[in-house]
This record gives C-alpha cells, structure tokens and sequence, in this order.
C-alpha cells in the first residue's frame, strides 16, 4: 500500500514541476541568460581591464628608461601622453612622474605641476600631500620664507603623514637663509619624533651639526 501512495505522491510532483514550468519558463530561461551574458561580460572588461594595465605599465617603464638615458623632453611627453590615456593608477603615476621630469629642467614649472595634482579633488590625500612636498622641494632655494611656510607649515604639523620630510625642507631652507634658531627648531623636532624613521633622525642630527657650526662664534687669531 505504501509503495502506491509514494508513486502517487512522485506523480503529482511531476505534474507540479510541469505546471511551474510551463509557467515560469520564459522568466527562469532569462535569468539563466542574464547570468550567462553577466559573467562573460565581466571577464572580458576583467580582460581589456588586465590589458590596459600592462599596456600602460610598458609605457610607463619605457618613460623611464627615456629619462635614464638623458632624454628628458621625451620622457616629459610620453608621461604626458600616458596620463591622458592610461587606466587611473598608472595615470596619477605618470602625472606625478611628468611634474618631476619638467622640474628637472624648471623648478618653477615643474612645481606648478605639482601644485596642480595636489590641486586636483580626484586626487588621492597621500598622493595631494607628496605633491605638494615635491613642489615644495623644488621651490625651496627660491621660495620667499612666507611662501615656503604657507605650503609645508600645515604639513609639519604632529600627526600629518609627511610632517618629517615637511620638517627638513623647511630646515634647510631656513639654514640657508642663515636662520639657525629656526633651523634647529624644525630638526629638532624630527629628532625628538620617535615613529621618525632612523634615516630621518640621522639626518636632522647632521643638519644640527651643521647648525652648532654656524652658531659657533669665529675663532679669535692668536697674537
């Protein structure tokens, strides 16, 4: 009796599956295709994604071997290029490696350049601050103290990223302007910063040395 009510109940589940079927074919049959179309979809823009990274990677390293090699108008340009064209990553990096190619033949320029990207909100935060510590470098031995001060100031603060590299562009600008007081301050504070790093601290401490030696009163000739 048993075996009945079971081949029964297999019928009626068949019938049942057949109705839902018949009904949902047409729905149940679109979204196979949606996943289908979906999934072959995302890896072909997986694929060019993939393609354009290396494309621009070769590009980006063929710049740098133009710059190597002395030839830094060239290099200058294809970054240019790159920066228009690459996928994001690859472009900020041609950017940043553009405005340092064209500082090497104007500090002016070349700042201006990295003004711009820190400038720029699409701009990542760590990449707006080495873009404003690059043109801060550049702009140091020609800079007025004010202006100097108005760009690297804000960034030497306790608690910014770059506050050390901030720190010694500041010092030795000021070192050179022969204002030893405001140059110890700015060294001593990488010193005394403990996550500094040991490179860091090195040199603040040389700078420092540096200092004593223009604070040290001339050495009176003997009689």
């Amino acid at each position: 009796m048993s075996d009945i009510f079971r081949e029964v109940d297999e019928e009626v589940r068949r019938d049942e599956a057949i109705k839902f079927w018949e009904r949902y074919q047409n729905l149940i049959i679109a979204v196979a295709l949606a996943v289908i179309v979906a999934t072959g979809g995302w890896r072909l823009y997986d694929h060019f994604r993939t393609q354009a990274a290396q494309e621009a990677g070769a590009k980006y390293q063929a710049a740098g071997v133009l710059s190597r090699d002395g030839k830094n108008a060239e290099a200058t340009e294809a970054l240019a290029a790159l920066a228009k064209d690459a996928p994001p990553g690859y472009a900020l990096l041609a950017k940043m490696r553009a405005a340092g190619e064209t500082g090497l033949r104007d500090a002016a320029a070349g700042a201006s350049a990295f003004d711009a990207i820190a400038n720029d909100a699409a701009t990542p935060p760590l990449f707006r601050d080495a873009a404003k510590i690059r043109a801060g470098l550049l702009l140091a031995d020609t800079a007025s103290a004010a202006d100097l001060d108005a760009r690297l100031k804000p960034m030497a603060e306790a608690g910014q990223p770059m506050r050390n590299l901030a720190r010694e562009i500041l010092g030795v600008a000021a070192l050179t302007r022969n204002e030893s007081e405001a140059a110890a301050r700015w060294f001593d504070m990488i010193v005394v910063d403990s996550p500094a790093g040991a490179d860091a601290r090195a040199r603040a401490e040389a700078f420092l040395g540096l200092v004593g030696a223009a604070r040290a009163p001339a050495a009176t000739p003997k009689p």
